[in-house]
């Protein structure tokens, strides 16, 4: 939705953009201010969706994100392709790069300096490509591997750097992982990532300012987390409250309910490590919490139950038949 507000703001007509329940929980003021800088008209409902934009001509400006976010990014980035002048972002933390990649492969005058992308205007008469697998998927499916002692090849997925961080993250707590570049679609490398059987996982600290680069995978490195030896801590994490759920509070209260131990003060999460005995976790309708709950089940004393199991089509449609297909034992209950 941020982007498509992005690609719309200098469209001749008024457009209305409505998403689910989830979607319209996130917050959008911060991708409508400085579509109103460039000059677009965009209304918002408290700060959320419905997300109304009525275009018109746009000039370029530079923009300071105050909370790191490629979406906010990108939809500047798309409106400044038909701005009058250049458009500048300046990040205060790396986020994901993929509106400047395939920019700069379809020819658009885009610079990267620093933690500045600046493009100008530009137009392209269309492209044809393949999407490659997206890696925050694999992520969960690469947890599973490594909490089951198993060994796995994933193919065919994207490995670019800034979607990757979080295989760093795991390395760190004890999963062994290999990635291949096998080549390239639209300036992303493309390849397979291959996953050992790992031994004991130990606790580590995702700091601040690795934080944006392993945003959406959090709740599988906290699920994973809490199956490590020693305590794990994620700071700074406070962009966790606004996804389609309040993550941290969901993650702290499912890795409890779930036998664990875990707690969200502020912007921080803890989980002490140790295991999981086996419960009942909510994902709360929020597809990565559904996902990282399933998946740390596997390594549970006891069975557990998650309760909004369907989430997880939202992002990874056949999530719980690719679990199957590898193995894992799962009951669907009506």
């Amino acid at each position: 939705m941020r982007l498509l507000a992005g690609t719309v703001a200098a469209a001749p007509f008024r457009c209305e953009l409505v998403g689910d329940a989830s979607l319209s929980a996130r917050p959008m003021q911060r991708v409508a201010e400085p579509l109103r800088l460039m000059g677009a008209t965009v209304h918002t409902t408290g700060d959320h969706a419905p997300l109304v934009v009525e275009g018109g001509p746009l000039r370029g400006i530079r923009y300071s994100t105050r909370t790191p976010s490629a979406q906010v990014k990108g939809a500047v980035l798309l409106a400044g392709l038909t701005a009058e002048g250049e458009t500048t972002v300046e990040e205060s933390a790396p986020t994901r790069d993929h509106t400047e990649r395939v920019l700069a492969a379809l020819g658009a005058p885009v610079r990267v300096e620093g933690d500045a992308v600046t493009v100008g205007r530009f137009q392209h008469g269309g492209i044809e490509a393949t999407v490659p697998g997206d890696p925050s998927s694999a992520a969960f499916l690469i947890a599973a591997a490594a909490l089951t002692g198993s060994d796995l090849e994933i193919e065919r997925v994207g490995l670019n750097p800034s979607r990757t961080r979080f295989l760093e993250v795991m390395s760190r707590m004890g999963v062994r992982t290999q990635m291949e570049v096998e080549g390239e679609e639209l300036a992303e490398p493309v390849g397979t990532i291959r996953v050992r059987g790992s031994g004991d996982l130990a606790g580590t600290r995702v700091g601040p300012d690795e934080l944006p680069l392993v945003i959406d995978e959090v709740p599988v490195l906290a699920l994973l987390a809490a199956h490590a030896r020693g305590e794990t801590s994620f700071l700074g994490a406070g962009e966790l409250r606004v996804k389609e759920s309040d993550r941290l509070a969901g993650l702290a209260e499912g890795i409890r309910a779930m036998g664990g131990d875990s707690g969200a003060e502020g912007d921080d999460l803890v989980v002490a490590g140790f295991g999981l005995r086996g419960g009942t976790a909510d994902a709360r309708g929020d597809h990565r919490l559904a996902m990282a709950f399933a998946v740390a089940s596997l390594a549970a004393g006891e069975p557990c139950e998650i309760d909004g199991m369907e989430a997880a089509e939202v992002s990874f449609p056949g999530f719980v038949d690719a679990l199957r297909a590898l193995g894992a034992s799962i009951e669907v209950v009506s």
